[in-house]
C-alpha cells in the first residue's frame, strides 16, 4: 500500500503560483509545458514541453486506474524536459467537478464569505463536506443586483483531488495548483482569440477538443463558455480500425497513427471514412448548441486535441459547416526557446491546449 503525505498547501481551482509547470493527464498521455514571462516586450516564451504516451487503461474516464505507470509516465516527461522546476499545476476533468454560479450579497468580510459558499455548498453537493475539496472565486457584481456578488463554487470528492497529487508526489513533484480542465482550456484559448479577426469580440467560437475517448465541444463568447457538451467520438476508435484492418496490436497501431508507415490504402479504406464520422458529429454537435441556446450561428471552429491535426480535417469540418476552422495553436504568438523544434510544436500544439493553461496558471493575478 502506498503512503503518501497530503498535508500540503493546495489551492483548488484559481490560484497565483511560483514558477511551475502545467501538467496534464490524459486518457493517453502525460503533457508538460513549462512557460515563462517577456517582461519588457509582454507575452509569454515557451521554455520546454514533453508528451509520454501511458500505457493502456492507466487513465480510466478521468481515473487513475494504475498510479504506478502515471507516476513513472511524468518521471520520464519531467526528466526529458531538463527543467529544476518541480512545482506542477495540475486539473481535473469536468466530470469530476460540480460547479455552480451562486449569488451572495456584496461587503461580506472574507470569514463570512468563506462560510456563506461552505453553507450554500450543503444544496448543491450530495457528499458530505469533509469528503470534497471546495474552493470559490468571485467571479464580480451579479449584472441584474449591484448589492449581490456572482460566486464561482466548484468541489470535487478528496479522492479525485488526492490521487493526482498522489502520482505527482511519487514523480518527486509538487502540486501547488488543481484547476478544472474547461478553465484551463479557456485560459490558453485567449492565446488562440488574439489570432482571430477582431480578437473574436462579441462571436461564437466553437473549441472543439478532440481527445482518445470523448469530443468536447466549449463554445465562448468573449471568453466565456456559453455551452459546453461531450460527444463519444475519439482517437481511440482510429486506433482500434488501424488494428482490424491491417492486424495490429494496439500499440504497434497507435505507433503507426502517429508517425506514418501504413499501407497505401489507409486514406481511403480507415483515415477517410473516421475523418467523416468526425466531422459529422461536430455538425450534429453545432445543431444541438443551436437548438437549445438563444444563438443560431458559429463564427469561428477552433480544433484542438490529439486529433486536431488529422489531415484534412479542419479543411473537411469548414466544408461541411460553412464555418472558417482552424487548428488550435496557443504558442503561435509566443518567443521559442533554443530548445524548442519549431515544426514539431506546431504539430503537437492542439494537444497541449490544456497544459498550456496550466502553465499560464504561473502569471495569473487571481
Amino acid at each position: 500500500m502506498l503512503k503518501v503525505n497530503f498535508d500540503i498547501p493546495l489551492d483548488f481551482l484559481w490560484a497565483k503560483s511560483p514558477p511551475l509547470i502545467g501538467l496534464d493527464i490524459s486518457a493517453s498521455s502525460v503533457k508538460m509545458v513549462e512557460l515563462s514571462a517577456l517582461p519588457k516586450k509582454g507575452g509569454y516564451t515557451v521554455e520546454r514541453y514533453a508528451i509520454e504516451l501511458l500505457p493502456k487503461d492507466a487513465i480510466t474516464d478521468g481515473n487513475i486506474n494504475n498510479l504506478e505507470a502515471v507516476s513513472d509516465c511524468m518521471q520520464r516527461a519531467w526528466k526529458r524536459m531538463g527543467t529544476r522546476i518541480r512545482n506542477v499545476s495540475m486539473a481535473l476533468p469536468a466530470a469530476a467537478v460540480i460547479t455552480k454560479k451562486i449569488l451572495l450579497p456584496s461587503g461580506l468580510r472574507e470569514e463570512d464569505l468563506e462560510y456563506q459558499v461552505e453553507s450554500e455548498a450543503n444544496q448543491y453537493i450530495p457528499f458530505a463536506l469533509e469528503e470534497v475539496n471546495l474552493d470559490f472565486q468571485v467571479i464580480g457584481i451579479a449584472p441584474e443586483n449591484p448589492d449581490e456578488l456572482e460566486v464561482l463554487l466548484a468541489a470535487s470528492r478528496k479522492a479525485n483531488v488526492e490521487d493526482r497529487v498522489a502520482a505527482a508526489q511519487l514523480a518527486g513533484l509538487k502540486t501547488v495548483v488543481m484547476d478544472v480542465e474547461p478553465y484551463a482550456a479557456e485560459m490558453a484559448f485567449e492565446q488562440i482569440r488574439v489570432q482571430l479577426p477582431e480578437a473574436a469580440v462579441d462571436k461564437c467560437v466553437a473549441l472543439i477538443d478532440i481527445g482518445s475517448n470523448v469530443m468536447n465541444v466549449n463554445v465562448l463568447r468573449n471568453g466565456q463558455s456559453v455551452y459546453s457538451r461531450d460527444q463519444q467520438v475519439g482517437g481511440d476508435q482510429l486506433t482500434q480500425q488501424i488494428q482490424s484492418v491491417f492486424g495490429l496490436s494496439a500499440e504497434e497501431a497507435e505507433s503507426a497513427k502517429r508517425n506514418g508507415g501504413l499501407p497505401d490504402n489507409y486514406e481511403s479504406d480507415v483515415l477517410s471514412p473516421f475523418r467523416e464520422n468526425v466531422v459529422t458529429e461536430i455538425a450534429r454537435a453545432l445543431q444541438f448548441f443551436f437548438t437549445s441556446t438563444q444563438y443560431h450561428e458559429v463564427d469561428y471552429v477552433v480544433l484542438s486535441g490529439g486529433c486536431a491535426a488529422l489531415p484534412g480535417l479542419d479543411d473537411a469540418v469548414a466544408t461541411r459547416t460553412q464555418v472558417s476552422t482552424m487548428v488550435a495553436n496557443p504558442f503561435a504568438l509566443m518567443t521559442l526557446s533554443s530548445r524548442i523544434k519549431p515544426r514539431q510544436l506546431q504539430t503537437d500544439a492542439p494537444s497541449l491546449i490544456i497544459a498550456c493553461g496550466l502553465a499560464m496558471r504561473r502569471f495569473d493575478p487571481s
